[in-house]
This record gives structure tokens, C-alpha cells and sequence, in this order.
């Protein structure tokens, strides 16, 4: 049996550019109208026990070309269980990539995926749920939606999305855990959180781009999270109808879920720089991360981005853009396509499972700074 690869399916990317034998090389291909690329997923048919050499030839051109040291591939036979490949090397701009496949299907991806079929027995579940509502608010280039439930009926607000860029699938394997941990009436925390907050969440803002195998990008190009100062119907409608459905039910509290590539660590970005941020804000942001690094062993403060200086936000993404607009505690929360460095787990790396304990201990986070987010309800604090 000859070997085949292909990507034509929900959120396949890679083309192949050459095969000699056993070794195949290929590429990555761009987001659609874009330059980004980063993310691939892909199978591989016809070649168990055999000794494959997989090499991505253009990751020098990639978006974050830092992100591939010391990255390992992830690979599934089965697309449940999704583990690193150890020999994965990175040199000279090329990914390499080989392994012995035990069964004449295998799949490789950056990440574990999360399929947009996924997305859709995700929402439903949900939404089927005694006191949850569920409302499309608004439609994807592609005609998609955008889904969101709601959940609680507390005093306070909260909105929690993911994945504006499609390639950080992480990010959605969070949401799934943000949404199981809230409805499950046996747990504590979250009957407590339901009862004081009222929460939004949008499990996928990007649709579009995770159907067609982006990295951070929608059907027309578009980074939406370059969009929230002036998002529109042609480019960025996505953001548009998120942004109008918050304006009708501001947030007090706003996380925005994402990837790294580079960074082998959890860690928060916050809106420092903003033009009219307050002591408010900025205490209950540190009060909330500091929370969650003394909850949780997979998040840390020592790595992170560069904060702005003051007056020099960057307006145009949702962090820093609710924070302004609403006088909000917003945040994006970042996770690594590596692994954790702080407590590397050998076989799986940052994985899945662990996104969803990461949203666990988030939400936890949120019940320990309920009593200072509720006294500065509608105050400066």
C-alpha cells in the first residue's frame, strides 16, 4: 500500500511538496487572504511499521518561528487521545518529524484539535440543560454562527470566548471545561458563582477560520483580535455582533482564551496602558492572577508579555478594548502549544485535558475575588 497524506477535512492543513520513500516533505499553507500560518493537521494512511521522516519545510516563514524549538507534534490513531511525538526536531528552519505509526491511519496536528462537529455536540449538550439559554449572535463570513449560553443569574456579569484565533485550539478545550464545570450541580463553586454571576460564553469566535485550518485568521483574513476598536460586517462581523451583544449586557468580568506558541508557560495578559484604567482595575487584576498562581501549579506570573506603558495600549484588541469601553476586569489567558516548563509532563505535554483543569482552577479563581468584585460593583474602588 502506497502512502497517502491529506487534510480535506474540518481544520485540515498541509500540502505535500515531495516523498522520497518513506521520507515526505511538505508545507504548511497560509490562511486564506493572509501571510499567518503556523497551524497543521493532517493524516497519514497506508504506512504502519514503517520508519517515517515527515518534514515541514517552510517554518522559518511561519508566524512565530520561535514557537518551533523545542515543540513536539502531537499525534493520534485513534483522535481522542492525542500525545507528543519525542522525535521531533527543529533545524535550519525545518520541522522534522518521525515515528513508527502502529496503525495504517495516524494523525498529526499542532495541537490537539477541536472540531467544529465537536463545537456543535459542546453547545447542544449544553443548551438542552435546565436554566441555560442558548442565542446565535450573529452570523460568520461562511454563514456560520456564533454561538453563545448563558448561564446564572447573578448581579454581576461575566463574558468568557475563545478562540479568535482558530489554530489555538486549546483555547476551546478550555470553554468545554469552563461549561462542564459550571453546570454540574454537585459542584460547590459553581452553584455559588451561578447564583452571583451572570455568564456569556462564546465556546468559538473564529468558526470560519477553524473549519478552513487557520492559524489566527477568518474567511476574509481578518485577525479579529486586531478588530474590537472598529470591527465591521465586511471584515470582522464576528467581533461586531460579540461587541453589540456586550454592549446590551456589559461585563464586570471578561476572559479572552488563546495560545502561545513560544512561551512554555500559562500566563495572563492584562490592559495596562489603557488611557483610562483605575486603581480598581488594576487591583482586581493582580488580586485574580495572584489567586489563580496560588490555586493552580500550571499557572505562573514570572513569563508573560511586555506591559504597556502608560497610554499605550493597543485599542484594537478585546482586552484592553473592554476594559475601556466598560471599566471592566478584563484579561486574555494564554496557554502553551509546547508544554508547562514549570511542570512538564513527558508523554502529553500542555494537553487538552489540561486546558480543561486550567479553566477549573480559573473559575475557582473568579468565586476566590467574588467578595472585592461585588464591593466595587459600580465604584472606583
Amino acid at each position: 500500500m502506497s502512502i497517502t497524506i491529506s487534510s480535506a477535512f474540518d481544520s485540515g492543513n498541509i500540502r505535500v511538496v515531495g516523498q522520497d520513500g518513506d521520507r515526505i516533505d511538505l508545507e504548511i499553507v497560509n490562511d486564506h487572504l493572509s501571510d499567518f500560518y503556523q497551524w497543521f493537521h493532517f493524516r497519514v494512511a497506508g504506512a504502519e511499521g514503517r520508519s517515517l521522516e515527515l518534514r515541514i519545510l517552510n517554518c522559518a516563514g511561519s508566524a512565530y518561528p520561535n514557537g518551533w524549538p523545542g515543540y513536539k507534534a502531537r499525534l493520534s490513531y485513534d483522535r481522542e487521545d492525542w500525545f507528543q511525538v519525542q522525535e521531533t526536531h527543529y533545524a535550519d528552519g525545518i520541522l522534522t518529524i518521525r515515528f513508527v505509526p502502529e496503525s495504517d491511519l495516524a494523525w498529526l496536528a499542532y495541537f490537539a484539535p477541536y472540531s467544529m462537529e465537536r463545537h456543535h455536540d459542546l453547545v447542544s449538550a449544553i443548551a438542552a440543560l435546565p436554566d441555560v439559554q442558548y442565542r446565535s449572535l450573529g452570523k460568520s463570513l461562511d454563514g456560520q454562527d456564533i454561538d453563545c449560553l448563558t448561564l446564572g443569574d447573578g448581579p454581576l456579569t461575566a463574558w468568557i470566548y475563545a478562540r479568535q484565533h482558530p489554530g489555538e485550539s486549546m483555547a476551546e478545550w478550555f470553554m468545554e471545561g469552563a461549561l462542564e464545570k459550571l453546570v454540574d450541580p454537585d459542584d460547590p463553586v459553581s452553584r455559588v458563582l451561578l447564583s452571583e454571576v451572570t455568564f456569556h460564553i462564546v465556546p468559538n469566535m473564529n468558526p470560519d477560520g477553524s473549519r478552513r485550518g487557520h492559524l489566527r485568521t477568518n474567511a476574509a483574513g481578518t485577525n479579529l483580535n486586531r478588530e474590537w476598536h472598529a470591527p465591521s460586517a465586511e471584515k470582522s462581523p464576528e467581533v461586531l455582533c460579540v461587541r453589540n451583544a456586550m454592549d446590551q449586557s456589559p461585563p464586570d468580568f471578561a476572559m479572552d482564551i488563546h495560545g502561545d506558541e513560544a512561551i512554555p508557560a500559562n500566563f495572563l495578559a492584562g490592559f495596562e496602558g489603557i488611557p483610562s484604567i483605575t486603581e480598581r482595575q488594576t487591583r482586581l487584576f493582580k488580586l485574580f492572577s495572584d489567586t489563580l498562581e496560588r490555586i493552580s501549579p500550571d499557572f505562573q506570573t514570572a513569563q508573560g508579555y511586555e506591559i504597556a506603558r502608560p497610554g499605550e495600549a493597543n485599542m484594537s484588541m478585546s482586552t484592553t478594548q473592554l476594559a475601556e469601553r466598560y471599566g471592566c476586569v478584563s484579561m486574555t489567558l494564554e496557554m502553551p502549544f509546547k508544554d508547562n516548563d514549570d511542570l512538564p509532563e513527558p508523554v502529553y505535554g500542555w494537553s487538552a485535558e489540561r486546558s480543561k483543569f486550567l479553566a477549573y482552577s480559573c473559575l475557582d479563581a473568579l468565586h476566590g475575588i467574588l467578595p472585592e468584585l461585588k464591593a466595587g460593583k459600580g465604584g472606583q474602588g
